[in-house]
């Protein structure tokens, strides 16, 4: 990255005395920085008053290393994962794999597709068989059937859309006949086994890498579990640079060009900057691991649905069915458990769990929280049914900090002096309570004058006058692991004691309308003295 300034926006105005521009708003794009650094250097705007390019100059991968070390793994401040956007290169994977590989709710990426792309020479995957020679033989002969007949089929559906199709006058020959293929690409593909082999690109941030790791390593199919090793190595081991061959050219003619002994130096600190290795999260994923709580929570559940659903023939059902809400949140999520672990439709299992006695229904979903870890998200199943509705009335300081939850709908209000303004811990016992009060009080006075006044956009302008402590209204609407989630992280002792009491707030509400849910929320009481030193 060229180590030049952006020059800011010119200021918009001045201060009335004229002495400080008031607008001064920087915006510049960052281009260069290995992943982990770039991450360590946001994170530090949490505890910094530098600016990106001052914590960029000053960063090195060991000290990026260091500092993720000690608040990703031990502090378990996950989200500074979020930071780290790693693109990687996936290539010739099972179409089965690659299924099992995107199935993440965080992912950005593109495949190569069967609906434009001839696969009939792309290879597929071969299992591991074992003395199983017969079963080898037939999986063979039966995948290189469907490929020959997936071609005969491509070839047959073009030559027949050529010969019932008139080119325009205005489309190339060249064109048309692409534009054919693809059509006959489009129904032969169905022929495609899942053992097809494809080749895909996805872009995902450090914290999505580690659980797809993870989760790679913990299923039950061997190429992807080997997948998931594969996909570790990258994201640790050197990472291919697209202008290697030309940096090491360089190196070599800048070695050619300066023969001179007294020039060595500055060509070796040339040859160290230019082909030095990167390695996009050596230490966000290192640790990624086969997940224990997701591999034998699916096996205790497909037991549990063996048993619940017997030797019960499968249903017919239509296409799309759009299943009605169930009598209860209990209902919907031990319903989705099981699903995810059997291949009966979901109005019948649902059916049958709603006529279970509730001590069972509490039994199937603890199940699915029986061998969860300290550190391990929800099962997606917990994620269903109907949504929590948590309408939120707290500080707009507070706020701050629960508006990052997105994986949730928020609806916000516009701030107002309306709802008052709340109080913060401390003021009292420095006995400086009422100068806090008078100070908002008379800003609360100025936003009603201001919003009031013939001022531009007066209503908007009259919002920079609230203080933090203004208390603001937003109504979130969340599934049950994402409320489950809030709660335990925001309740924890080292939370400002704001959004400590609308977490605690929050797992009390749940406990009353559900308390078989609320009993494997892990938060922490806020009536408990804190250790002011561990926040």
């Amino acid at each position: 990255m060229p180590d030049t300034e952006v020059a800011p926006l010119p200021p918009a105005a001045a201060n009335d005395g004229g002495e400080r521009p008031r607008n001064q708003t920087d915006v510049y794009a960052v281009y260069g920085a290995d992943p982990e650094v770039l991450a360590y250097a946001m994170a530090k705007y949490s505890r910094s008053s530098l600016s990106m390019k001052e914590s960029l100059r000053e960063i090195s991968s060991q000290r990026a290393e260091q500092f993720l070390n000690t608040f990703y793994f031990q502090y378990g401040h996950r989200s500074i994962a979020d930071l780290a956007h790693v693109a990687f290169a996936i290539e010739r994977l099972s179409l089965l794999a690659a299924i099992i590989l995107v199935d993440e709710q965080r992912w950005d990426g593109q495949e190569r597709s069967t609906r434009y792309q001839n696969f009939r020479k792309s290879g597929w995957y071969l299992p591991e068989f074992g003395d199983a020679n017969a079963a080898r033989a037939t999986y063979e002969a039966t995948i290189e059937r469907l490929f020959t007949d997936y071609h005969a089929i491509s070839e047959g559906v073009l030559a027949s859309l050529m010969a019932k199709t008139e080119r325009p006058a205005e489309m190339k020959p060249e064109s048309f006949e692409r534009t054919l293929r693809a059509r006959a690409f489009d129904v032969a593909r169905y022929l495609l086994p899942l053992a097809t082999n494809t080749s895909l690109g996805q872009i995902v941030n450090a914290r999505t890498l580690e659980t797809q790791v993870s989760r790679l390593l913990s299923d039950e199919h061997a190429e992807v579990r080997e997948l998931g090793e594969r996909l570790r190595a990258a994201g640790t081991g050197p990472a291919w640079n697209v202008h290697g061959r030309e940096m090491a050219e360089l190196v070599a003619d800048l070695r050619g060009a300066h023969p001179e002994p007294a020039d060595q130096d500055l060509v070796d600190r040339a040859a160290a900057l230019l082909e030095r290795e990167v390695k996009v999260a050596p230490t966000l994923v290192k640790y990624a691991a086969a997940n224990p709580y997701q591999q034998e929570t699916r096996r205790e559940l497909e037991q549990a649905a063996r048993e619940l659903m017997g030797d019960a023939a499968v249903d017919a059902a239509s296409l799309v069915d759009l299943v009605e809400r169930g009598p209860s949140l209990e209902v919907e999520i031990a319903a989705t458990l099981l699903y995810g672990a059997c291949h009966y439709p979901f109005r019948q299992v649902r059916d049958r769990v709603a006529a279970l006695p509730e001590a069972k229904r509490v039994e199937l979903i603890d199940l699915g929280l029986r061998h969860r870890g300290r550190h391990d998200e929800l099962m997606r199943g917990f994620a269903a049914g109907p949504p929590l509705r948590f309408d939120i009335l707290m500080d707009v300081g507070g706020f701050r900090d629960m508006h990052r939850h997105r994986r949730c709908l928020q609806t916000l209000q516009s701030f107002t002096a309306v709802h008052g303004f709340d109080v913060p811990e401390g003021l009292a016992e420095a006995g400086l309570v009422g100068v806090y009060e008078e100070a908002t009080a008379a800003a609360h006075k100025a936003f009603t004058m201001v919003a009031t006044s013939n001022a531009p956009e007066a209503a908007a302008t009259a919002r920079y006058l609230l203080p933090l402590g203004t208390r603001c209204r937003a109504l979130f609407q969340m599934d049950f692991a994402e409320a489950l989630y809030i709660s335990e992280l925001r309740s924890a002792p080292q939370g400002h004691f704001s959004y400590r009491r609308v977490a605690w707030e929050m797992y009390q509400a749940v406990e009353r309308q559900h308390p078989a849910l609320a009993r494997h929320m892990r938060v922490t009481d806020v009536r408990e003295p804190v250790d002011l030193l561990k926040r």
